[in-house]
């Protein structure tokens, strides 16, 4: 569906470049399918998920019980929204799977990626004075240097491939490399991942018991 748009293009773009142009690009892609032609025929979507007027969902997508995909989401291919996620101007690659109550904002995710129960990703940095009207640009430590988002306004970019354990918080300002692995419990923003990192935290097999006496 995405062929004859600018997402087609995305894989070549700067991350910067593409936040900048994201809102215009997805007003081009609209185009290309008014109204109600944005949903493929094959996807299925439970009757008690909401769907905004300016999302795009391809073949085979799937969008379970209680789930919202709002403001200029797109779901690729084979996508599945577990219950109770949130989806907000989102770009889901094919066939990656959200599992139960993630949300999502302003996150680019790659394909056949794996999130699990209860992972967040934030999009705006809590320094900003009003966190109903974001300033502060969003900024990460990158192999260069510091990247520079030009936006106060992104979550995550997530390669393909990705998979995350449960009780993950994300972001705002993260870059996580293809085929990496997040593991449960672990909070992560303002930095890159290369490709096949695998991120850790304490866990509780590593906690201290004791036995009260009597």
């Amino acid at each position: 569906m995405l062929a004859d748009t600018p997402y087609a293009d995305m894989g070549d773009a700067e991350l910067a470049d593409f936040l900048a142009a994201w809102e215009e690009w997805h007003c081009r892609a609209l185009a290309r399918f008014p109204h109600p032609h944005r949903i493929h025929p094959t996807a299925e979507i439970h009757r008690t998920a909401l769907i905004g007027e300016d999302v795009i969902i391809g073949p085979g997508v799937r969008v379970w019980e209680f789930s919202t995909v709002r403001s200029g989401s797109v779901l690729s291919a084979g996508v599945s929204v577990g219950f109770n996620c949130e989806v907000t101007r989102s770009f889901l690659g094919e066939g990656t799977i959200l599992g139960h109550r993630i949300g999502l904002n302003r996150t680019l995710v790659g394909d056949q990626a794996h999130l699990s129960a209860n992972v967040t990703v934030a999009a705006i940095s809590m320094w900003s004075p009003h966190l109903s009207m974001p300033e502060r640009e969003i900024r990460f430590r990158a192999p260069g240097g510091i990247y520079r988002c030009g936006t106060p306004r992104f979550g995550a970019l997530l390669g393909d491939g990705v998979q995350t354990g449960n009780n993950v918080s994300l972001g705002p300002g993260l870059a996580v490399g293809r085929e990496s692995r997040i593991a449960s419990g672990v909070t992560l923003a303002g930095r890159t991942l290369p490709e096949r990192s695998t991120v850790t935290a304490p866990h509780t097999a590593e906690a201290h018991v004791r036995q009260r006496r009597r």
